[in-house]
């Protein structure tokens, strides 16, 4: 049976023999076992070379960043998952990562594909402000929001994002995707009746970008990430169970308002 198109079928990540495997054209036992940190070992693998002492700091900090963020949704359902399924630690890990989308998460990726349009449109000839006042209402004519800004409890700021920023510029990787994530923001008062300030998700890509991080590999910075910070709470969750709490706390703040049989009362 014939699947996909017919081509030369193969992969430049990783070989193996009997005796040795190879990752990236690396001996994985004699050269990078020991000898490389888990940050640049991500960036090697998802982009076939090693990472500059730059962009190792810069990706790193990118995951610390978004690594841990409280009882999000993601957490919660990770949790409560864990709670039913205590023999499936990998089942509740999986439960949190399905549950990072376009709201939670998987607005990285979102914000990248917006800041690149822009660095696109510059490239070609356009002047920033106009460029990114452009993508801006062709968002909002099309009901989108714009990814990588507001925030729900950071509303004059996200330190995060300021942190990213300041650490690019530390290491002189700062360049138009940072500066475009800026004038964004600087614009989004007038173009959209609100001050939305830049968060996590939009700092993010911007100072990876910069750094030659490929965008195609954007979202999984914070899936990586995340899958670290739920594996804490699902230790946690073991020793400290709170999920069945959550779950409970859920139908005391949820009411029941639908039909009931004749006699009976729903509980409030």
């Amino acid at each position: 049976m014939k699947i996909g198109p017919d081509s030369d079928h193969a992969t430049a990540i990783c070989g193996s023999t009997d005796a040795a495997i190879w990752v990236r054209g690396r001996d994985l036992a004699a050269d990078l076992m020991g000898g490389i940190g888990f940050t640049d070992y991500f960036w090697l693998l998802v982009s076939g070379t090693a990472p500059t002492p730059a962009q190792s700091r810069i990706l790193d900090a990118t995951l610390v960043a978004i690594a841990e963020h409280g009882l999000v949704p993601s957490v919660q359902a990770s949790r409560m998952t864990l709670a039913a399924a205590p023999e499936a630690l990998q089942g509740a890990v999986a439960a949190g990562i399905l549950g990072c989308g376009s709201v939670i998460l998987g607005a990285a990726e979102a914000a990248g594909r917006f800041l690149a349009q822009i660095v696109r449109r510059i490239g070609e000839g356009e002047a920033a402000e106009a460029a990114a006042t452009a993508l801006v209402r062709e968002y909002r004519a099309e009901r989108r929001a714009i990814p990588g800004y507001g925030h729900p409890l950071h509303k004059r700021e996200d330190p995060r994002a300021q942190r990213l920023l300041a650490i690019a510029q530390e290491l002189g990787t700062a360049g138009l995707h940072a500066q475009v994530a800026r004038t964004v923001e600087r614009l989004l008062p007038e173009l959209t009746g609100k001050p939305l300030m830049l968060n996590v998700s939009g700092a993010i890509p911007a100072v990876l970008l910069d750094a030659g991080y490929p965008l195609p590999a954007l979202k999984g910075v914070p899936l990586l990430a995340r899958t670290a910070g739920l594996i804490a709470h699902l230790v946690e969750e073991q020793l400290r169970p709170i999920g069945f709490a959550m779950s409970a706390a859920a139908a005391e703040a949820v009411r029941y308002d639908g039909d009931a049989p004749a006699g009976s009362e729903p509980r409030p």
